[in-house]
């Protein structure tokens, strides 16, 4: 049985770490672009991205949710009605990024301000914003496709895409930020108008499965309803997810725009980590929602079981991987007078990878079993934990501009990796532990 566990899991892993990990690297190469403009244009775009992707993360309902929920129907023998529940979550997707695009023009950019991005950083920052508002209701579309996709068990689709994508991402910004002399807002241009082709060509996909199975493609009130609704303990979970990082940005952006930069090139590094790490969580979703829906229990354990090895020999693997590129990581970015910085924070970083991995790999397990409620009560919990731990870092090192902020940022990446993700991983070992969170049958 664990061979057969094994290459499943290995069968969903692989083709999600490629997907998960394209934009990460578009997101280093677009970060290497950006900073040969300059340290401001870095800053700013690091403060903006931060808000825009912390509007995204609020809504990975639409493919966290829809995943496992896809998954456990086809598990119980039902593929019509599981095509119906992602149809329904990508409508609503569209729906959201209408609303969200409506409410990013009429306040991102003086948001980015409040967050931090002032002086010289401000006007790139709010450049990026608006550049990044037409592609926002496309990158929702692209979300809550990609969840109904992981939900069919058809992690190669994603990958494709995503391959694709960020290939085309990163020549169509080279030739807006450099050809055509765009600057920052180039960048952001080129993204929005590769997430409206990713769109395009995943629904079309999914569009020929629906008419495969005689799934009408209209959506349902009833069912955009349901799916709003299995989102809402999500959307908490990733209300605290995100204010701990944007409480990280206002902490990091008081050191002045060298910190700004300098930890916008780590967190690149830890969203590439992350994702990685991810690809396995990835798969928790799917087949633990399956073997749940097909009830299971022995099967769900024993992936519980091969996750949790493979998550942790992963984390290793990344840490040491960073820990190794970590002194030329300034000089590839064109961040060299940062470099202390830069190394310090990397360094950290690495030294934390075994712990997040554990941690995704468990929160894919219980997302995949819809134990939704119980990751959202403790995250509000593990934010608390993080808000105390970043404070004591303000409090050792009071804002002000600093030239070379090595020992504020390695404190920073310290707080995060040792506080927060160490909370997180109590929390969920202790859920995991017990069996609350195994409920069988095709409805969670």
């Amino acid at each position: 049985m664990r061979q057969r566990v094994g290459r499943e899991l290995l069968l969903l892993a692989l083709p999600a770490l490629g997907a998960l990990v394209a934009e990460p690297l578009f997101v280093l190469a677009d970060t290497a672009m950006i900073g040969r403009l300059g340290t401001a244009e870095l800053g700013g775009v690091g403060v903006a991205s931060t808000l825009v992707q912390t509007s995204i993360a609020l809504l990975i309902f639409l493919a966290y949710g829809t995943t496992p929920a896809v998954s456990r129907l086809l598990g119980a023998g039902r593929p019509a009605q599981a095509l119906g529940v992602g149809r329904d979550g990508v409508a609503l997707a569209l729906l959201l990024g209408l609303a969200l695009t409506a409410a990013g023009w009429l306040g991102g950019p003086a948001l980015a301000e409040a967050m931090g991005a002032r002086g010289a950083m401000q006007p790139h920052a709010a450049a990026y914003v608006l550049g990044s508002l037409p592609g926002l209701t496309a990158m929702l579309a692209v979300i809550a496709l990609t969840g109904v996709f992981r939900g069919l068990g058809d992690a190669a689709t994603p990958l494709w895409v995503a391959g694709a994508g960020a290939v085309v991402n990163v020549g169509l910004n080279a030739l807006l930020v450099f050809g055509a002399g765009l600057g920052v807002v180039g960048s952001a241009l080129g993204t929005s108008a590769t997430q409206w082709l990713m769109a395009l060509v995943m629904g079309a996909i999914l569009a020929r499965r629906m008419r495969a199975e005689g799934v009408s493609f209209r959506p349902t009130a009833a069912g955009i309803r349901q799916s709003a609704g299995a989102g809402v303990w999500l959307v908490v979970r990733s209300v605290t997810m995100r204010g701990a990082i944007l409480a990280t940005v206002f902490a990091v952006t008081g050191w002045g725009p060298g910190a700004a930069a300098a930890h916008q090139l780590v967190n690149g590094l830890f969203s590439l980590t992350a994702l990685a790490l991810d690809a396995i969580a990835i798969a928790a979703q799917t087949l633990i929602a399956r073997e749940l829906g097909a009830s299971n229990a022995d099967r769900a354990r024993a992936f519980l079981s091969t996750m949790l090895r493979w998550g942790a020999a992963f984390g290793v693997g990344t840490g040491a991987l960073l820990a190794v590129c970590s002194p030329f990581l300034a000089g590839w970015f064109g961040q060299d007078a940062l470099q202390p910085t830069i190394l310090a924070a990397a360094l950290v970083l690495a030294a934390s990878q075994p712990l997040s991995a554990v941690v995704f790999v468990l929160d894919g397990v219980l997302i995949g079993a819809s134990d939704l409620r119980y990751l959202a009560l403790v995250s509000v919990g593990t934010l608390l934990v993080y808000a105390v731990c970043l404070g004591g870092v303000v409090a050792v090192f009071p804002p002000g501009p600093q030239a070379q902020p090595a020992g504020q940022l390695a404190a920073v990446w310290a707080a995060w990796g040792f506080g927060f993700m160490a909370a997180r991983a109590v929390t969920l070992l202790v859920r995991a532990r017990g069996g609350a969170w195994m409920r069988l049958g095709g409805e969670a």
